[in-house]
């Protein structure tokens, strides 16, 4: 699987990155070796990039990929976490956690942006990973605390970035205007954009992903799934978006892509997969796997063709915006994740 730069950075990603928000137990229970067959086949399938977070499962997902990882040549992957959410003694627990995971509460999160907080987060993080070092530090859904994480959190990595102890360092969230924000007027280096450009939600363009181009920045899609209803080869009713139940009018639509998707022989979960990369400041796509069997699905997804004649086909029928970008391919056909071309010397 080829690597390709952040921009301005010596941080290389993989095309398809590993989110390890599910081995958290986000919704449900996911068993310690599931969570290592997972890693585990990431690895066999050549993915080098691994993204959590302290907030996944109160640190366990830092704590399962850690232990995953451990013993794996450490200067051939790149691991991400955040900062922004202290994990903290709860001292009310009522049994489990009330935020999505499936995990006891003897823990809870305390919004902090402070420059301490980040050094206190990053210090934990490596405590319960186990590794020497971050290579990629972004800021957690900071939507609600805007200058603290700008004039505080972000300084505070910019420093630590200076300074060598992180290799890049950027912002997370489910919005795309903020992210622009930050990457307008702050020192980030990416940011990971969930859900706001994909094949039923491209309000990015209207933001973060052409100031990404303006600023020589990059972008990691993640949530390209819209929560399931884009994983599914034919959509139907019951399934998510962006974590609730799909209206039936994006489920409509979502079937109608899919056989568009179908006559240039593809699948809608191959199509979600490739669609980010039309954008050329999109430079990884990182999709959270629980099992082994997800992984080598996802992989196999990856490594598929999708023929640009598909977006020509969607923009046409008023399916996808009529400003999404061509993606490149001499052929007329894009490599997921190998099409990702134009002004950032191709960084992925």
């Amino acid at each position: 699987m080829q690597r390709r730069k952040i921009h301005n950075t010596r941080i290389e990603l993989t095309e398809l990155g590993f989110g390890a928000s599910v081995i958290g137990n986000l919704f449900r229970v996911t068993p310690p070796e599931d969570a290592s067959a997972a890693v585990d086949a990431a690895w066999d399938a050549g993915i080098r990039y691994f993204d959590t977070a302290p907030h996944y499962g109160l640190g366990l997902s830092e704590h399962r990929l850690g232990a995953a990882l451990r013993g794996r040549p450490r200067d051939e992957y790149i691991v991400s976490s955040k900062v922004g959410r202290l994990l903290v003694p709860n001292e009310h627990p009522r049994g489990i956690d009330s935020e999505g995971f499936v995990v006891r509460d003897d823990l809870r999160r305390q919004w902090d942006f402070s420059r301490d907080g980040v050094l206190r987060s990053i210090e934990a993080t490596l405590e319960r990973t186990g590794l020497d070092r971050l290579d990629i530090v972004y800021l957690h859904d900071p939507e609600d605390h805007w200058r603290p994480a700008a004039d505080e959190a972000m300084p505070a990595l910019a420093d630590l970035r200076d300074q060598g102890v992180v290799g890049a360092i950027g912002t997370g969230m489910n919005q795309s205007a903020m992210l622009a924000r930050f990457l307008r007027e702050t020192a980030a280096d990416l940011v990971m954009l969930a859900g706001r450009y994909t094949l039923l939600d491209q309000t990015a363009l209207d933001d973060v992903l052409p100031d990404a181009q303006d600023t020589g920045k990059s972008v990691v899609a993640v949530g390209v799934f819209n929560s399931g209803l884009l994983s599914r080869d034919l959509p139907a009713a019951g399934l998510k978006y962006d974590y609730q139940d799909a209206p039936p009018a994006l489920v409509a639509r979502a079937r109608a892509i899919a056989e568009i998707c179908e006559q240039h022989g593809t699948t809608l979960p191959a199509a979600a997969i490739a669609f980010p990369t039309t954008h050329p400041s999109t430079v990884n796509v990182t999709l959270g796997m629980r099992t082994r069997e997800q992984v080598e699905r996802n992989a196999d997804l990856q490594r598929s063709t999708v023929p640009q004649a598909l977006w020509d086909d969607l923009r046409s029928q008023g399916l996808i915006r009529p400003d999404v970008p061509a993606a490149g391919g001499g052929d007329g056909s894009v490599p997921i994740g190998d099409g990702i071309q134009g002004r950032h010397d191709r960084c992925l």
